[in-house]
């Protein structure tokens, strides 16, 4: 009886996820991108931080999916903490939405769906279609999972040892707490866990008053997702992880001594047990969330308190771009010089944090990476349409080449940008890979990444001080440059040829010499239109 009951609720519980996974795919990838937009834009006020983290929740079926979102939107920089924990404590209200579905008794429905739900997915001739067909596909086979589940579990009445540990729950609801966060630690899903617990409760097998305990576990198991994702972040992300942490934790400390008069209220929501279960999940959440949304701003501080540190964030957006000064052209190149000038030193910036990487390996500067990339990318559109817009009123001729000038500039600093992305992706690969290189092809490597820097950093004083002289010089260290590429690769490429350096580690090391020779080739771009002008 035992392997009859394990496999059925084993078989159970990944049907049933397998189902909420597929759901949460369809229902995604209809929606294409937008959750994360939605999750970037609309986090303003805490209370619309609050619908849109129910909202995203609901789409990907998933509060650790959403939190571990938010945790690295907070790490990259796009999210303050008290945004992060508008939506952290919204999602939890969204992952109820799950455990409401599975609380009503259809599972007839089941095989109609993933009957429908295939042939949708197989047959349909649009993305939208398939995707909706997977939806549906997922939502049968969710229910397919929890009668598997229900059905497998009902030789547990005949258990006695069974009914003994349910009473233990009921009477030591903290045990049934500690053993609703483990479980859902385990699992990593607290939309599974609350299935697991409902569909228990179908076959009469365990009472409301022993699952509400375990019930209010699983809002504490299901942080650890959040706290897994914030290691080796940085300390915003880590503070929206405690958040998580501590939302549910207090809420169950403050449920927990009210126990009494909570059960109460729940069992006049609903009449049948695998309801009321569901219920209690979803008032917890919502009177936690009301609570603490009263107390938001003492609660930011009690997070930064607990983790503390400054909070390091790049501010997105241009600062010298004004749109009331276009009518003076003069004044308005000036700004979008300084703008220029302010995202030339953040491409600088990422060049050398995507080197360091490379060179020792330490992935937690890659986020940071990121977060710069996004903010040279926004800056050069800003940029350009800023000077769009000043090149539609009257200007001198000397203007109007220094626009175009900066057009340019523009595009070869956030063409930098791209490589130091992908140098930093080349670090990744090498890391996660453990890929060995030589002492030599190292010191090679250093040497011409000087050289380039070197030359990077001149170019960028010579356009701030429309210094000619020294322009002149970086376009002929560029030459120089050039061929030194084409050395250090004809060396490497002898080096793999009699098997001194690994194959694969020398398809990296290629890679970046070209990146950096690019990044050469438009710091010799800038000089040049310095040179020309």
């Amino acid at each position: 009886m035992f392997w009859d009951i394990a496999l059925s609720s084993l078989g159970g519980l990944g049907l049933f996820l397998f189902g909420i996974q597929m759901m949460a795919s369809g229902m995604q990838k209809a929606a294409g991108d937008r959750f994360r937009r939605i999750l970037e834009v609309l986090t303003n006020k805490p209370v619309i931080g609050v619908l849109t983290g129910i909202l995203v929740t609901i789409l990907v079926q998933s509060s650790s999916t959403s939190t571990v979102m938010v945790v690295g939107f907070a790490n990259a920089g796009l999210m303050n903490l008290a945004q992060a924990i508008s939506v952290i404590i919204g999602a939890n209200i969204g992952t109820t939405v799950t455990a409401q579905i599975v609380s009503f008794k259809i599972g007839v429905v089941a095989l109609p769906a993933i009957g429908i739900g295939s042939l949708v997915n197989f047959f349909g001739r649009r993305r939208l279609h398939r995707y909706l067909g997977q939806t549906v596909l997922g939502f049968g086979l969710l229910f397919l999972g929890m009668t598997t589940m229900s059905s497998g579990m009902s030789p547990l009445r005949e258990l006695d040892s069974f009914h003994n540990l349910l009473m233990q729950f009921s009477e030591h609801p903290l045990f049934g707490i500690l053993c609703g966060a483990v479980f859902t630690a385990l699992i990593q899903s607290s939309s599974a866990a609350t299935g697991v617990i409902i569909a228990l409760t179908m076959q009469d097998l365990i009472p409301f008053y022993s699952a509400v305990p375990l019930v209010l576990g699983t809002n504490i198991g299901t942080s650890i997702t959040a706290i897994l994702a914030s290691l080796g972040a940085n300390i915003a992300a880590r503070r929206a992880a405690i958040a998580h942490v501590l939302f549910n934790i207090i809420g169950v400390i403050l449920v927990f001594f009210l126990l009494g008069p909570f059960t109460e209220i729940i069992l006049e929501t609903a009449s049948s047990v695998p309801r009321q279960v569901a219920n209690a999940h979803t008032v917890f959440n919502i009177l936690n969330t009301i609570i603490f949304l009263i107390f938001l701003t003492p609660f930011t501080r009690l997070v930064c308190y607990i983790v503390p540190g400054k909070d390091e964030k790049l501010d997105f957006g241009p600062k010298y771009l004004d749109a009331r000064i276009l009518k003076t052209p003069a004044v308005a190149i000036g700004g979008a010089k300084q703008e220029l000038l302010r995202m030339a030193g953040i491409a600088r910036e990422m060049l050398d944090e995507s080197m360091q990487v490379f060179m020792t390996e330490d992935l937690k500067k890659i986020p940071h990476i990121e977060q710069m990339e996004e903010l040279v990318d926004g800056l050069e559109k800003e940029i350009n349409v800023y000077l769009a817009e000043l090149s539609q009123h009257s200007m001198s001729k000397e203007q109007s080449k220094m626009i175009a000038n900066l057009m340019s500039a523009a595009n070869d600093l956030e063409r930098i940008g791209d490589h130091a992305e992908n140098i930093m992706q080349l670090s990744e690969i090498k890391a996660e890979e453990r890929l060995p290189f030589s002492a030599t092809a190292l010191e090679e490597i250093t040497a011409f990444y000087q050289k380039v820097r070197t030359m990077l950093e001149k170019a960028i004083t010579a356009f701030e001080q429309d210094d000619r002289e020294n322009a002149a010089h970086i376009v002929h260290e560029d030459d120089e440059v050039d061929e030194d590429e084409k050395i250090l690769r004809k060396r490497h490429i002898d080096r793999i040829n009699t098997k001194k350096c690994y194959p694969k580690a020398g398809v990296i090391y290629l890679d970046l010499l070209s990146n950096l020779e690019r990044v050469g080739d438009h710091a010799n771009n800038i000089a040049e239109l310095i040179v020309e002008d």
